[in-house]
């Protein structure tokens, strides 16, 4: 709930005399004590947290679904599709009330959505609780339309800013931004509600659009605080967010990205890439992944997505797209921490792009701690797999991943022969037959024990064996 500031509804007034709005102020917009800023404690972790990043093109909308049932709606998509597939994955989920509606900023590729969400809720499903915003307006009609829509089914509206609070029952939820007073002339980007989503040992990082002022002010302020073990890429992956800086504060253990295939902005651009893969960290994104699912039992993360793509981050565009809308169940492909989270398992499963069957790939050797230093000898810390079938297997989209998600996909193609043996080695070099290259800037697999799965290109998990 936001802090009490004073005269709200005179300020939302003039909110609306800037945007050129014609329609009159919202007539509630409440006002609550704030709470203290974030703390380093975490929830007890009942039940499971799901976190549903929609596939909505140049755009973002991630639906929250805490261990109750309660919901929160983190911005609904673009204008030029008014909400349609957030709509419609709404429907398909079956979430007949949005809880929390939380507006990071008031973009129109943010709120594209709003009015239709609004609309639908308030007269053919269950209401929306209440709607938090940080405050700064857009002379657009899709913002108008929003506003008009608050005051024809009387909204709750909450202006939110930093240090307030949320009240979400089994998820800790910290509002991180935007301060008081606002930053870089009140830009909308700069600006954005940040939120921090923890639940039990796991958290999720979602900082809106914010670009390099109020990431610095994030870091400078919460340092160590913003860890969590999963970030969605700030502004679709441009290159004004997502910086080394955060990243060095967050240490996430995988990154989301959601933007375009073929975004005409370039997202995710080449230098954010670049960062993650200096890094190790693993990219999911909307685009080649489809709708991205991680559900948290408070101990791990289960990463579950529509379609298989690779998710080493200079490789993510060789996945094929996804279009938005698209329909289809998401598949577990990793895990992230010691998530105890039902899986799709197969121990001897058959992929539909085989010869041979899934069960005859073994893992023949692990070799975690390279000969002197692992960092600077990596193409010494390896895995070796064998064929040991009668005929050859087809490991065309196939995934290796660590326990921590760190994830390399085999090329299109790439096919392993009757009674032969591949090594993947953790560096880079040039592949062949026998010998293929993670392309890692730093070792994956921990010297003191790992797990190693595998899946086929269906996401279904044909081999996991834990060495120490």
């Amino acid at each position: 709930m936001s802090k009490s500031r004073g005269l709200p509804v005179i300020l939302f007034a003039v909110v609306l005399l800037l945007a050129g709005c014609s329609g009159s102020a919202p007539t509630d917009i409440s006002t609550a004590e704030p709470t203290p800023t974030a703390t380093e404690t975490t929830t007890a972790a009942n039940g499971t947290v799901e976190v549903h990043y929609i596939n909505v093109g140049q755009s973002v909308s991630t639906l929250v679904v805490g261990p109750t049932g309660e919901t929160m709606l983190i911005d609904t998509g673009h204008f030029t599709d008014d909400g349609e597939y957030v709509l419609q994955y709404l429907q398909q989920h079956d979430i007949d009330r949005i809880d929390h509606l939380v507006v990071s900023h008031n973009d129109a590729d943010h709120i594209g959505g709003n009015a239709a969400v609004i609309e639908y809720y308030e007269t053919e499903a269950n209401g929306i609780g209440a709607i938090y915003d940080p405050g700064i307006a857009a002379s657009t009609k899709t913002y108008e339309s929003y506003l008009d829509a608050v005051e024809e089914h009387g909204v709750t509206l909450y202006e939110t800013r930093e240090g307030d609070s949320i009240q979400f029952e089994g998820v800790d939820t910290q509002v991180l931004g935007p301060p008081e007073p606002y930053l870089d002339n009140d830009g909308r980007n700069e600006n954005s509600i940040v939120l921090k989503l923890t639940h039990g040992e796991t958290s999720f990082l979602l900082t809106g659009d914010a670009e390099d002022d109020q990431e610095a002010y994030l870091v400078e302020k919460y340092g160590a605080q913003l860890q969590a073990t999963v970030l969605k890429a700030g502004h679709h992956g441009s290159s004004s967010s997502t910086s080394g800086e955060l990243l060095e504060a967050a240490q996430p253990k995988a990154i989301v990205i959601s933007s375009a295939y073929d975004s005409q902005y370039g997202h995710p651009t080449d230098e954010v890439l670049q960062r993650l893969h200096d890094r190790s960290i693993p990219a999911y994104w909307t685009a080649t992944n489809g709708n991205i699912v991680l559900v948290s039992d408070g101990a791990g993360v289960s990463v579950r997505t529509q379609q298989a793509a690779p998710t080493a981050p200079l490789a993510i565009r060789d996945g094929k797209p996804v279009e938005p809308g698209t329909s289809g169940s998401v598949v577990e492909r990793v895990r992230i921490g010691a998530s105890s989270v039902a899986t799709q398992t197969a121990t001897v499963a058959t992929d539909g792009g085989t010869t041979g069957t899934a069960d005859s790939l073994q893992i023949a050797t692990v070799n975690a701690d390279a000969e002197g230093d692992d960092r600077e000898n990596l193409n010494d810390e390896y895995v070796v797999f064998e064929n040991t079938g009668a005929e050859p297997l087809d490991l065309s989209g196939w995934t290796v991943a660590d326990d921590a998600g760190k994830t390399y996909t085999f090329s299109e193609g790439y096919t392993l022969g009757a009674g032969e043996a591949v090594t993947l080695h953790t560096g880079s070099g040039t592949n062949s037959d026998t010998d293929l290259y993670w392309g890692s800037g730093s070792p994956v697999w921990n010297n003191g024990g790992d797990t190693v799965t595998v899946r086929n290109s269906d996401g279904v998990v044909v081999r996991q064996e834990t060495y120490e």
